[in-house]
């Protein structure tokens, strides 16, 4: 198996013990310059984290007889499905992240819910007010939107506090115990019902831009929309808007429309964070302590099914990323 991203030392061990007397590992941040043509040379599987970075074209395109290409991240909507060569399996590394993204789920919606962001502003400005009212989770209503990993322990969590839970995915079933599931014939129904809407869909081409104005107006005035998926999901005029015009509505935002890459300044194209009814942070969901580690040997797992002979977990459909 080839990894093409450079893993630090526990990242290497948490790979190599779940791989350990199934695959003869080369990692490509180890051959250099002078191997790299070498250790591209034909492997049986290859573990990748952004998949366009590490490899250019003229790689990818090589890769013909690799039959796997896994990721270690969820999402796959940046792999650039074009030049990969039909034929060659990619998995995503869906779920890796679920736990630790639903307690930042429920954290931004505690915090919108307690009023956390304007009370803090409120007393900065030297007025301590205790009579406007906060909302509690218990006996409301939370649509979740996309019912994988994230969803599902998204929805234990709010089951915990007291909540009814709603969701869409595309089948419309679930062996999971909620209250009401559907697809995506019934999202006009679940955006009216819902208190709380989790997004956690993958960014598909036809989940691109699957929220708009005329979804937000279909949503309760003092509902909260909580985003840890896609930013492109949702328009980005539209919900800033909505916010803006609707203050008793308001979003926790944990991925955005304009984010650096690697080192460097974050800034909005519209001025989100100066509004009191929204809560960001740094699409940092999923990365508590030791989280990256327990997301390699996940994938170096579902790598040693493919080597086995075993079914392979989460493989994409590359027809829902290309137009």
């Amino acid at each position: 198996m080839l990894v093409t991203f450079e893993p630090d030392r526990q990242m290497r061990e948490a790979i190599e013990q779940s791989l350990d007397g199934v695959a003869e590992l080369t990692y490509l941040s180890d051959a250099g310059d002078g191997r790299r043509e070498e250790a591209l040379a034909s492997p049986d599987a290859v573990l990748a984290w952004s998949l366009g970075t590490e490899l250019d074209r003229e790689e990818l395109a090589d890769l013909g007889s690799t039959g796997l290409i896994q990721l270690l991240s969820a999402g796959v909507d940046r792999v650039p499905f074009d030049q990969i060569p039909s034929g060659v399996a990619v998995a995503s590394n869906a779920g890796a992240y679920a736990e630790p993204m639903a307690e930042h789920v429920l954290a931004l919606a505690l915090a919108l819910a307690k009023r956390l962001p304007q009370n803090q502003a409120a007393l900065a400005r030297g007025v301590f007010d205790q009579m406007t009212p906060t909302r509690s989770i218990r006996g409301s209503l939370v649509g979740i939107l996309g019912f994988g990993g994230i969803g599902q322990a998204s929805a234990r969590l709010f089951q915990a506090l007291g909540a009814n839970v709603h969701a869409i995915n595309r089948s419309g079933r679930t062996d999971v115990a909620i209250d009401w599931i559907g697809t995506m014939e019934s999202l006009d129904a679940v955006l009216a019902d819902a208190d709380i809407l989790v997004v956690s869909l993958p960014l598909t081409r036809t989940t691109d831009g699957l929220i708009g104005r005329r979804e937000l107006s279909l949503m309760k005035p003092d509902a909260m929309l909580i985003n840890v998926a896609r930013a492109a999901i949702i328009d980005e005029d539209a919900v800033y808007e909505h916010l803006e015009g609707t203050p008793s509505f308001s979003a926790g935002i944990d991925t955005w429309w304009q984010e650096p890459r690697g080192e460097g300044g974050f800034a909005t194209r519209r001025p989100f964070l100066d509004l009191p009814n929204v809560i960001g942070s740094p699409q940092n969901s999923g990365l508590v302590a030791g989280a990256l580690n327990e997301a390699a040997a996940r994938a170096a797992d579902n790598v040693g099914r493919h080597l086995r002979g075993e079914p392979v977990r989460n493989l994409v459909d590359p027809s829902d990323y290309l137009g």
